[in-house]
């Protein structure tokens, strides 16, 4: 019995001398075990060193087969103590050309206890999403320098992947030349420039240094030749620009699993694989074929979610097209940051100005994709709640900025646009998208006055109601099989959007909180009254969300239900009776100290016949709670009020994008709420259509 690994046989002999050595020394650490062998087979690296590493490996998978019984793994207390944290160097806060840096060095680090090792290490743990390490296997780490400006970035070279499906198609590998000439691969394991340095071209040029010396380097360490390297993008966090922009080559996505997933589990991100080649003859050093092999599984390159929900964009330039995508990436990878800061320097922002200049580019074309997206996840939903609301945006501060109005109708100066926007929720709360936004700016001078009630409705801001109900009926269309409710707060209280369902009669239900100063009439009198006097049903709780100093609580409320037939206002007598339903909810005997009990008359089309259909609609109404987080996620998470455009429809461009940052942020948010158990890469991408 036999087995050949690493190119190395472990055939009889080798095998008994190995049982016998662990008989013999029980107290023998795998480490020391590993070592001996190596010492048996002449197993050494090109430079004189023994590869007990990979001897290590080999001993488990001999283990693995039952082919020898390795001594129980100690446990290494040395990794439950801290690394050390090394102070951050002194990093200058730099904007500027590249020949303003005077000359960039790029310098091997030969000392672990050197200045330049414990800075590289420093800047690493502070700014490098991956930390300092470990770095796997042989490595050579380098320090970036500037000489006007002292340290810039670093960056590390180690060990390549084991196998890597996308990598060895394009080098054209079976596994026997990949064990035999993997060590001629390097990684490029960690590349950063301090955040602080914003210098065009700086990366490419980085890189271009460090590949230049990086072969006699590594020759001079490790004795081998390397003739290719290899890096990984997670493209949720960054564009590769720097990659592209040096020549690498992109040749496909990791499968998600990492050195460690021995289960394929594939716990981790995917990611995109570039190479790079040191030597003309790369492939024949290899021993590749002189083409890329094609991988017979080979599937289409799966899309990350920006790239699946702008799909359907068309600007009529396919680089309008692309220019979103690259906006929508930055924006999702720097929530908060300001355009200049998401777009990384100059030559991108410029990009990004003509972008929202550009006549085709407004905030309807921009959404319009998104909107397609939304209608394909609500066809899998029973029950869609469309919940609609308005905020107000102050842009007061861009004072420049013509086409702004007045954010309310006291003269108080402020200005900035309204946006009333309608999300789709699953009855569990998860928001699958927009449906519809309005933005507009309000009249400077604040003009409407008495005048205002005897207009018509289509002539009133509040008409921002019905065309969203009218959008909501819709997309209902589109999706037969789905119940649609659209869900309003007390403003919507209005009796032409009842009358809506009237001229929709298989269209969307209605779900909206009473206004009591408006004394809704019924045929059994006025529904405030009535349902007050009505028996309790039965006792509910409802989860009161947090809201500014007010902490998250709940709430017992006394539930009152009937079905009524609502009655225009005499001045609107022209519109039909609606037969409808009342769910009446007090928070009758609150705790102590509670502010505001709650206290809910909701009107609904949806028939409630009990006091469990009766929950259900309070449920339902419950989250409507989550268009105002989105509001939140907007203003506090993207910033939205703080882009300094200085023009209406720059804004408004802008702020579509922002719509759909929003949303995902929200999405995932609320995803993991609902289903914490499943993994990240659940909520990432999907195959059924939903995100």
């Amino acid at each position: 019995m036999f087995m050949i690994i690493y190119q190395k046989i472990f055939d009889e002999t080798i095998l008994q001398r190995i049982r016998l050595t662990i008989r013999q020394e029980p107290n023998l650490s795998r480490s020391a075990l590993s070592r001996l062998v190596c010492e048996w087979l002449e197993w050494r690296s090109p430079n004189g060193k023994l590869k007990d590493m990979s001897c290590r490996k080999a001993l488990q998978k001999l283990d693995a087969h039952g082919l020898i019984e390795l001594p129980k793994a100690r446990k290494n207390n040395n990794f439950s103590i801290k690394r050390p944290k090394y102070p951050l160097p002194p990093i200058s806060d730099i904007t500027c050309d590249l020949s303003d840096l005077g000359h960039i060095e790029v310098i091997a680090i030969t000392n672990s206890r050197s200045e330049d090792s414990r800075a590289w290490n420093a800047i690493m743990d502070e700014y490098h999403y991956l930390g300092r390490g470990p770095l796997c296997g042989a490595q050579i780490r380098y320090i970036v320098k500037s000489s006007v400006y002292g340290i810039v970035g670093g960056l590390s070279f180690s060990a390549a992947a084991w196998k890597l499906k996308a990598r060895d198609y394009f080098i054209g590998w079976d596994s026997t030349m990949r064990e035999e000439r993997l060590n001629h691969v390097l990684s490029n394991s960690r590349f950063l420039i301090c955040p602080s340095i914003k210098v065009k071209n700086l990366a490419s040029h980085i890189l271009s240094q460090a590949l230049k010396r990086l072969s006699a380097d590594w020759v001079e360490r490790y004795h081998v030749t390397p003739v290719l390297v290899e890096t990984f993008v997670d493209s949720d966090k960054y564009l590769g620009i720097c990659y592209k922009a040096a020549n690498w080559h992109l040749v496909g996505m990791t499968a998600g699993r990492g050195r460690q997933d021995t289960k394929n589990k594939r716990s981790l991100s995917r990611k995109h694989i570039y190479l790079y080649p040191l030597k003309a003859d790369w492939r024949k050093t290899l021993g590749g074929t002189p083409e890329p092999l094609e991988d017979p599984n080979k599937k289409e390159r799966p899309k990350d979610w920006i790239e699946q929900e702008f799909e359907s964009l068309d600007l009529g330039d396919d680089r309008l097209n692309k220019r979103l995508q690259l906006l929508a990436k930055s924006f999702h990878a720097q929530p908060g940051v300001n355009l200049p800061q998401a777009c990384g320097n100059v030559s991108e922002l410029k990009a990004a100005y003509r972008f929202l200049d550009n006549k085709r580019v407004n905030i309807d074309a921009l959404l319009e994709p998104h909107y397609k997206s939304t209608q394909t996840r609500l066809q899998q939903e029973p029950v869609i709640l469309a919940a609609q609301d308005t905020s107000s945006l102050n842009y007061t501060n861009l004072k420049a900025c013509k086409g702004l109005g007045l954010l309310s109708s006291k003269s108080n100066g402020n200005l900035g646009l309204q946006l009333h926007d309608t999300m789709a929720f699953t009855p569990e709360g998860v928001p699958l998208g927009l449906i519809d936004i309005q933005c507009w700016a309000r009249d400077l001078e604040g003009k409407k006055g008495a005048a205002r009630k005897s207009l018509p409705i289509e002539e009133k801001e509040s008409y921002k109601w019905l065309k969203s109900y009218h959008a909501t009926a819709a997309i209902q269309e589109k999706c037969p099989d789905t119940m649609f409710v659209s869900v309003g707060d007390r403003e919507s209280d209005l009796y032409e959007l009842f009358a809506e369902t009237h001229k929709f009669p298989s269209g969307p239900k209605l779900l909206i909180r009473g206004e009591r100063t408006r004394m809704r009439n019924t045929s059994e009198g006025y529904l405030w009254d009535l349902l007050e006097n009505k028996a309790i049903a039965g006792t509910t709780t409802v989860q009161v969300p947090r809201s500014g100093n007010r902490p998250q609580r709940e709430a017992q409320l006394n539930v009152r239900f009937a079905e009524v037939t609502l009655r225009a206002p005499l001045r609107k007598n022209n519109l039909p009776e609606i037969k409808a339903w009342g769910v009446y909810a007090k928070e009758e005997n609150p705790a102590e100290g509670t502010e505001n009990p709650l206290e809910w008359l909701l009107i609904t089309t949806v028939p409630t016949n009990d006091f469990m259909e009766a929950k259900r609609i309070l449920s339902w109404y419950e989250k409507r709670w989550g268009i105002e987080e989105y509001h939140r996620t907007l203003k506090s998470g993207c910033k939205i009020e703080l882009r300094q455009l200085r023009d209406v429809e720059r804004i408004k461009a802008c702020l579509a994008i922002d719509l759909v940052i929003a949303w995902r942020i929200l999405y995932l948010s609320k995803s993991n709420r609902v289903t914490p158990e499943a993994p990240a890469n659940f909520f990432l991408m999907k195959k059924s259509g939903k995100p």
